[in-house]
């Protein structure tokens, strides 16, 4: 991360605060997990351009919290857990070449760019399913995820979304946007 993708002290303290207030609330997201092993990491200077990008996908919506534990790398997973698709982050298409590829109306970014600009990753078809397992999200929107290559290099992304009581993942051209579309990220630290 950059220099310039620092936070205030008053932002940290802020955002901890936050995520702690999260974490104590959904339990059933983590249950395995200790608060204050999270927090060490988090304040950890190692960390510090990672809560960068957890404090950007707070800004935006997405309310991100702790949901698992990666014991081969040691890092905790964190995903945006807003119940809707984070309102920082709508009506934008896929990826760059999407974007250069609409005639008309462009919107004016992508979910692969912010992605990027935030030191995030999109959730792939797998990790939006884990997430659907731990609560109902995007009943009223849906969210850009990481798509194959294999599809991309066809023209097309994928979204997921939840409707009728099961998770739905589906496609449309890259370069289309929605008002209510927009990307749930991941980071682990």
């Amino acid at each position: 991360m950059k220099a310039t993708n620092q936070l205030s002290d008053s932002q940290k303290e802020s955002l901890l605060k936050t995520l702690k207030s999260r974490f104590e609330k959904n339990k059933a997201r983590h249950e395995d997990l200790n608060w204050e092993q999270i927090v060490s990491k988090l304040e950890s200077s190692a960390s510090e351009g990672k809560l960068w990008s957890i404090y950007q996908l707070e800004e935006t919506g997405g309310e991100p919290d702790v949901v698992g534990f990666d014991p081969s790398t040691s890092e905790f997973i964190f995903y945006d857990c807003s119940p809707e698709t984070p309102k920082g982050r709508r009506s934008i298409c896929y990826d760059r070449e999407g974007l250069e590829s609409r005639k008309d109306y462009p919107p004016k970014d992508t979910a692969m760019d912010m992605a990027t600009d935030m030191g995030v990753e999109l959730l792939n078809e797998e990790e939006y399913r884990s997430l659907q397992a731990l609560g109902k999200f995007d009943q009223k929107t849906s969210s850009w995820l990481k798509t194959p290559d294999e599809v991309r290099k066809l023209g097309g992304a994928i979204f997921g979304d939840f409707r009728y009581g099961r998770v739905f993942i589906y496609h449309n051209g890259a370069q289309s946007y929605y008002g209510g579309r927009g990307f749930r990220a991941s980071i682990r630290v």
